[in-house]
Formats: structure tokens, sequence, C-alpha cells
């Protein structure tokens, strides 16, 4: 795999588990929802350590990663209370992983063609 489709299985395996935690919730299993915030806390955390720091647009990703893993610490403490936010931070988490693949897809098809020289 290629570290842009590695990036992408990742925000999907995030998506996935915030999926899961609030079905996890609605059912009152609450050692898998912890177990599914635990995981995804996990992963933005990786996203923040494998940030390329010399890109300026790093510095704005890490900022909204450190913020998504601040509004995933408050999901886990306010369970119930705060379920609707399960949503919003899976919306941001989609929305990061279109943006990740547009960007790569884009990268991958401004190839320049070298002509070729033809002798004899």
């Amino acid at each position: 795999m290629s570290g842009p489709e590695l990036l992408l299985l990742l925000f999907d395996e995030t998506i996935k588990r915030l999926t899961r935690s609030e079905i996890s919730l609605k059912e009152k299993n609450y050692a898998d929802f912890d177990d599914c915030i635990n995981r995804v806390v996990r992963i933005v955390r990786y996203l923040i350590d494998i940030l390329d720091m010399d890109q300026p647009i790093s510095w704005d990703l890490k900022r909204i990663y450190e913020y998504l893993i601040f509004d995933l610490s408050r999901v886990k403490a306010g369970r119930e209370r705060r379920m609707d936010e399960i949503g919003r931070i899976r919306h941001i988490l989609s929305e990061l992983r279109e943006g990740f693949d547009g960007a790569s897809r884009k990268v991958n098809d401004t190839h320049i063609a070298k002509v070729k020289e033809v002798r004899g």
C-alpha cells in the first residue's frame, strides 16, 4: 500500500469506530464504547505524530486533530449527554478523508509526460 492509501485506511478506521461507538452507546455497551473511542484517539494521535511540521498546513491539521482529541474526551466523559457530538466528529474526519483522497488523486494525475526522442 502507498502512503496515501494507508492514510485513507486510518481515516476509514476512525469513521468505522465512531459509528460503532454510537451503536454501542445506544445499546449501553459501555466497554465497547470506551474501546472504540480510545482507538479513535490513538489513531488521531498517530496522525499528529506523522505530520511533517515543515509544511505550513501541518500546523492547521495539528490544531484540528488536537481539537478532535479534546472533543472525544468530552464525549467519553459525558457519554449519553454528548452522543450528538459523535456524528459531528465523524463528519469532520470524513471531510478530512475526502480532502486527502482528492489531494492524492490530484498529485497522482499531474505527471509530466516525457517526450521520447526518435533517432535513426
